[in-house]
């Protein structure tokens, strides 16, 4: 990637300040404002400091959306300048459903509606995605680990298999013409971190969230020139609360770092 892609990560709590040097905003989650005190000051603050905000629909995190009250209340009070709409795993047709009656509701000014593409094959997510276009969403999500990647991609390393096989998704759409140099998409999580830098020349790429380099870093995992063969392990519901002492921030620096430049991310 060499234009100017928006990067997000995750990280548990306590390197939220620390993360803002890497990042060009924020990526909240809202079940964990309700649930942690330190996380809903920290996006009350992040907000006042006009940091540009994502707030997803916890479903990665939950296995399914989060409530729709709460969500309300949450895109009320912070007012994201995105919100993922809310979808359902590798369910097209559920998702579709969502998209059509949050295409209804109002927001509030400044606040884009994201879509997530859910799908179990290659033609389900070009149905899917065509949908939301002919729906007027304006931004489009690709999630990274759905099993039809593997499908796709079959390659024996599970893990590059789903990052190639989102790759060839993304690529058949621009292909396709049903994503544009002008189309808003953003690509949820990764399963090895130099995935992002082979989309050399889709232009349609706005931004991007991870907590692969922070879920390496807590593993004591260095990042190497070329990335990753694997996923870390670990994921974000059971670093939430892990404390500064359990983090190798030197860890951390390097892999943040390496990210960027294996990635060729221009800030």
């Amino acid at each position: 990637m060499t234009k100017n892609i928006k990067v997000f990560h995750e990280v548990p709590f306590k390197l939220l300040y620390i993360n803002r040097d890497y990042t060009d905003g924020e990526y909240c989650l809202p079940h964990l404002l309700d649930k942690n005190e330190y996380y809903r000051d920290y996006f009350y603050d992040a907000k006042k400091q006009g940091r540009y905000i994502i707030m997803d629909n916890s479903l990665h995190e939950l296995g399914s959306a989060y409530n729709t009250e709460r969500l309300m209340y949450w895109i009320n009070e912070l007012k994201p300048n995105e919100f993922i709409v809310p979808d359902v795993w590798e369910d097209k047709t559920k998702s579709i459903q969502n998209a059509r009656s949050w295409a209804t509701v109002s927001l509030p000014d400044g606040v884009t509606k994201v879509v997530v593409v859910q799908a179990k094959s290659l033609s389900e997510a070009i149905e899917c995605t065509q949908t939301y276009l002919d729906l007027g969403y304006k931004k489009i999500a690709y999630s990274y680990g759905a099993s039809y990647y593997n499908d796709i991609c079959p390659h024996p390393n599970k893990d590059l298999g789903k990052a190639l096989g989102r790759l060839q998704v993304i690529s058949t759409l621009y292909d396709m013409k049903l994503l544009l140099p002008s189309s808003r998409v953003h690509l949820l999580g990764c399963c090895v971190p130099q995935e992002f830098g082979w989309y050399e020349g889709i232009e349609c790429i706005e931004s991007i969230d991870t907590s692969n380099p922070v879920m390496a870093a807590i593993e004591k995992i260095l990042y190497e020139p070329h990335g990753l063969y694997s996923k870390p392990k670990v994921n974000m519901n059971q670093a939430q609360g892990i404390l500064m002492g359990d983090i190798d921030v030197d860890y951390y620096h390097h892999n943040m770092d390496m990210f960027k430049l294996i990635n060729n991310l221009i800030k």
